[in-house]
């Protein structure tokens, strides 16, 4: 379980260990690699492949149903004329809920959180859901609202802080708010975009360093 940026410091600091195989060997494998780790006392829990791959799914659809709330919170509060800020702080000062992955966005974007999301939503075939389907259509309506909004303020040109996904990575390739640039676009809005990563041009759209 890694995070972009911060992969190697996850892999010596891993906030559980689950071994999804019938091998027995594998429970050596486990109490080798806790030895090589930093962080001590990690629990481990040893499973089926289908319900590791079942724990990986649904970890990553909670986060990204975690980003959709908060998304739909900050959708609200813009609406509504309040402070998005404070309408957070109050909300994940409940120790149920907490301060964590509570930052509104532009959607959730990168490699695993998108196609972890649809592939959980693919497995549930005939089987009825509303929260699974919910979040895969939320993540859309987020990146709507955004570019709604700004078209209403009928701007000349946008200016786009960024592409990169997450701090300290150097990766924008599964960046969600590259949606966001390409419909500004499609609608004929001049943008430009900051990235010290590219140079002059990218995909069309002017690229400043400054």
């Amino acid at each position: 379980f890694l995070r972009e940026g911060s992969s190697l410091h996850d892999t010596l600091n891993p906030s559980r260990i689950i071994c999804g195989s019938s091998k027995k060997y594998f429970k050596d494998f486990i109490l080798m690699f806790n030895e090589l780790i930093n962080k001590k006392n990690v629990k481990a829990i040893y499973t089926t492949n289908c319900e590791a791959e079942a724990i990986k799914l649904f970890s990553n659809t909670y986060l990204a149903m975690r980003i959709a709330f908060f998304n739909e919170l900050d959708s609200f509060s813009e609406f509504n004329n309040l402070s998005t800020e404070n309408v957070v702080k109050g909300v994940s000062l409940d120790d149920r809920i907490g301060n964590y992955y509570n930052n509104p966005s532009f959607g959730y974007g990168g490699y695993c959180l998108p196609k972890d999301t649809k592939q959980l939503l693919k497995n549930f075939k005939d089987l009825p859901n509303n929260i699974i389907q919910a979040v895969v259509e939320a993540n859309q309506t987020r990146k709507n609202f955004i570019v709604n909004s700004i078209l209403q303020k009928k701007p000349k040109t946008v200016g786009i802080y960024r592409l990169i996904m997450k701090s300290d990575s150097d990766n924008f390739r599964e960046s969600a708010v590259l949606e966001i640039v390409q419909a500004l676009s499609s609608n004929n809005i001049r943008t430009i975009i900051f990235e010290p990563l590219l140079t002059k041009v990218f995909n069309n759209i002017e690229i400043v360093n400054d």
